[in-house]
């Protein structure tokens, strides 16, 4: 007969294999779920005899209405905007997208990607501005476990979105937490700077010493730009009228 001891072991074995049993199920989920959020990336050359450049890409099911739109008004926005054509199969979630002109394709590329990372169509379509772009940080590279993903994406959304907003509003970006990914729109030297500040969430910093961060580098930028509207030298000091001179 077995003593105590011996079974207080087997016991805490049998924990920690349905402790790892209950962790690797986790993982599957993720891995399988993977498919219905990723990118097939199949960029096509044209073939003989044809001058279009095709695109193929797998987006969430749940986000083909919204690609679609009413009526069918939003896919034909990004083909008229971009002149491009979308073949979208509802069922599957699979979208092609063809042109003749691979930068277009390009960015109806991107346009698609954004509203299938939880954009609404109004914002994906800022990708069409000079200098905008879209930039997705995969929480899959960084999370472990299904749990861990929902707490890291917590903290960047904020009590009432107010993480996500602040950010936002001190980058002048867009911001978008869907499904395994967290996206960004804006100019890209915006974007950059959003990414940083999210990313630092992602690693534990404390929301107030990211928030000051993103106001001392927003502080910066705005001194930059008026010594270039002004044509003031890298070494010189922004006059202390200057504010007065532009009306804030």
């Amino acid at each position: 007969m077995p003593d105590k001891k011996s079974v207080k072991e087997a016991g805490s074995a049998l924990a920690d294999d349905s402790s790892n049993e209950e962790d690797n199920q986790a993982k599957d989920e993720i891995e399988n779920s993977m498919e219905s959020e990723t990118e097939y990336n199949q960029m096509r050359e044209p073939g003989q005899g044809s001058n279009e450049y095709s695109y193929a890409l797998k987006i969430p099911v749940e986000r083909i209405a919204v690609l679609i739109g009413k009526g069918g008004a939003t896919k034909a926005e990004i083909e008229s905007e971009t002149g491009c054509r979308l073949n979208i199969d509802s069922k599957e979630g699979e979208v092609e997208i063809k042109s003749s002109d691979s930068i277009k394709l390009y960015t109806a590329k991107d346009i698609v990607r954004a509203v299938a990372r939880g954009f609404n169509p109004k914002t994906a379509l800022c990708l069409l501005k000079q200098d905008y772009v879209l930039d997705i940080i995969e929480l899959r590279q960084i999370m472990k476990s299904i749990a861990q993903m929902q707490r890291l994406k917590g903290r960047v959304i904020g009590e009432g979105g107010k993480a996500r907003k602040t950010i936002e509003g001190l980058t002048d970006t867009s911001i978008s937490v869907y499904g395994k990914t967290i996206a960004i729109i804006g100019e890209a030297s915006n974007v950059t700077t959003a990414k940083r500040a999210v990313q630092s969430l992602l690693s534990g910093s404390n929301h107030s010493t990211v928030y000051n961060w993103l106001e001392k580098k927003r502080k910066l930028a705005k001194k930059s730009e008026l010594k270039q509207e002004f044509r003031i030298s890298e070494g010189e000091a922004l006059p202390k009228d200057i504010f007065k001179k532009i009306g804030e």
